[in-house]
């Protein structure tokens, strides 16, 4: 089933957020180790190549699952009233932490004018080039929104667990497409 339904989410949404996930680890997990890095290391330049093609791919994906999710029914969320509500507001300030943390990337990344190459496959031009400081700025920007959002990452994958294992709902096996606990 590739549509969400009323009870469960559809292949899309799973492979969207697991794929969303792994990917925001991994940029993590290269942004931190390419800060250890020196002019001389072999990986000096090739770790931000790789960390910028797959932000852009990410940015890609993210824009898509936005989009999936204004056409797409979404199942109903489970628990009291403030869980849900802590749940909205998880999840918007996932997306307004992972778009500035993108968007910041961008524009560091563009400050100088230069294009960010993708995979080697393509280029994505540089759009805004003349704030001032807008490399510094930016790379404050992105650094302290990267950790904000592994941070609210972090809850979520909690909140996730107690709902599995404190509330023994459904929520967490949702996004694994079941309907029940198993």
């Amino acid at each position: 089933m590739l549509k969400n339904t009323e009870t469960r989410y559809g292949t899309i949404a799973i492979v969207i957020h697991w794929l969303t996930a792994l990917m925001v680890i991994g940029l993590f997990a290269l942004g931190w180790w390419m800060l250890t890095l020196t002019y001389y290391d072999d990986w000096y330049r090739l770790g931000p190549w790789w960390h910028k093609s797959f932000g852009i791919t990410l940015l890609a994906i993210s824009v898509l699952r936005v989009l999936w999710m204004l056409v797409n029914t979404k199942p109903e969320p489970i628990g009291s009233r403030l869980e849900r509500l802590g749940a909205k507001i998880s999840h918007l300030l996932l997306y307004l932490l992972l778009f500035t943390v993108m968007l910041s990337g961008f524009l560091i990344s563009t400050a100088d004018g230069s294009s960010i190459s993708v995979f080697g496959l393509f280029s994505v031009p540089a759009l805004i080039t003349d704030l001032p400081g807008q490399a510094d700025v930016a790379g404050e920007v992105h650094w302290y929104a990267a950790v904000a959002l592994m941070i609210v990452a972090g809850g979520h994958a909690l909140a996730a667990l107690k709902h599995h294992f404190i509330n023994k709902d459904s929520s967490f096996v949702r996004m694994f497409g079941k309907t029940k606990r198993i």
